[in-house]
């Protein structure tokens, strides 16, 4: 098997040339338009997993860490009716990059390409798990070279600027096509970049974001296409909303890739008191629905009116799968099962599956650390048993 290093890197980017001449000729998921409401993506529903969500290097062997998704975990959601998982992977944990006690230190170039055999296997044996369990998983790069929607880190370059960060991109793309070349479509997808965006300050935690300029998203997902699909023509291949995940993106209905969506809207619901969204949590408003929020009416049919251009994309016959949604741990629990009750409604008449951004943890229905919630004891986890209910209705 080939392998890339920081010296072939250094020397494709220099040339300029590597991973181009992309073909741009695919159609929307190899299909056709069609006047059915029928998703093109089969109806996924499970969680994301988040073993990975680090930009510290991950090389303690997953049964030494008890804070890791468990074969129990999978079995769980298995035998509760969810079939799908998705990895957010932060590509520091698999190079050789350790920023030890200084958080701000900075990636150099020549270690984005460094990567960490030990790390990826931890990784490998997690998607393998998952598809031991029947989960179809979802590989997504929550943080690439050079852009990751979670501000406060440092990198080299720039993705949305730096052709050498789109070089660099590309190359751990085809790295991950390489490896998991043997997979089925039906097992594992890629999800290409976690929810584009540009940010105007890219280390303030809390600065403004906007769409990235559609046709520089295009010509970067054809890049990610041109190195993946060479190893597996067959591979599902999704690319999150612009805007930070909120916004479809026409520039893409043409090419080989599906579209996944975030089930957040409003924010003032899904990210009450949420600390990386507030600078101060206590100027959060308190979240109804429906109801008024900061002067505003909010209810089902604002939900409606925020995903008619999915739910519109996937009349066009484009597949649609929504990624990340659910409900920081501050909300009222009350407020949160009917909001997601509502989203989850739409989402399900639409035939679009969903990713709860996790399963146990702050918006998962174990161990949320919610403090109106009477949670049942299962297996020494504490189990949100409406909350679960309502998943299973979905």
């Amino acid at each position: 098997m080939k392998r890339f290093n920081r010296r072939s890197f250094v020397k494709t980017a220099a040339a300029g040339s590597a991973f181009l001449g992309l073909s741009g000729s695919y159609s929307v998921m190899g299909m056709s338009n069609t006047d059915q409401k029928v998703n093109k993506l089969p109806r996924w529903r499970g969680f994301n997993l988040l073993d990975f969500y680090t930009s510290r290097p991950m090389i303690i062997p997953r049964h030494h860490n008890r804070e890791l998704t468990t074969e129990d975990d999978l079995k769980w959601m298995s035998d509760w009716g969810f079939d799908f998982v998705r990895i957010p992977v932060q590509y520091p944990s698999y190079i050789r990059f350790d920023p030890g006690p200084d958080k701000d230190k900075r990636i150099a170039t020549e270690q984005v390409m460094d990567f960490n055999e030990q790390a990826i296997e931890e990784i490998e044996k997690l998607v393998y798990l998952a598809n031991k369990y029947g989960m179809h998983v979802s590989l997504n790069l929550h943080r690439v070279p050079g852009f990751c929607i979670n501000a406060g880190f440092n990198e080299p370059f720039n993705l949305w600027k730096d052709h050498e960060a789109q070089l660099a991109l590309y190359a751990h793309w085809e790295m991950w096509a390489m490896r998991f070349k043997n997979i089925s479509a039906k097992q594992l997808s890629f999800d290409l970049i976690n929810e584009p965006c540009y940010r105007e300050d890219m280390n303030d935690q809390f600065g403004s974001r906007k769409a990235i300029p559609g046709e520089l998203y295009r010509q970067i997902v054809e890049g990610c296409l041109d190195a993946i699909l060479k190893y597996n023509p067959e591979r599902l291949v999704l690319a999150d909303g612009n805007n930070g995940g909120s916004s479809v993106t026409p520039e893409l209905s043409d090419l080989k890739v599906a579209q996944s969506c975030r089930g957040y809207y409003p924010g003032d619901v899904s990210h009450y008191r949420a600390p990386w969204v507030w600078k101060n949590p206590d100027d959060a408003p308190v979240p109804v629905w429906p109801g008024t929020i900061k002067g505003k009416e909010f209810g089902r049919k604002n939900l409606e009116e925020f995903y008619r251009p999915w739910t519109e994309l996937v009349q066009k016959g484009i597949g649609v799968h929504c990624g990340e949604c659910g409900c920081y741990r501050e909300t009222p629990h009350e407020v949160f099962i009917a909001w997601i009750s509502d989203v989850l409604d739409i989402l399900t008449e639409n035939g679009i599956g969903w990713a709860f951004w996790n399963f146990r943890g702050d918006f998962g229905v174990l161990n949320s650390g919610r403090k109106d919630v009477d949670y049942e004891d299962w297996h020494g986890q504490k189990l949100d048993r409406k909350m679960l209910e309502v998943l299973k209705k979905h």
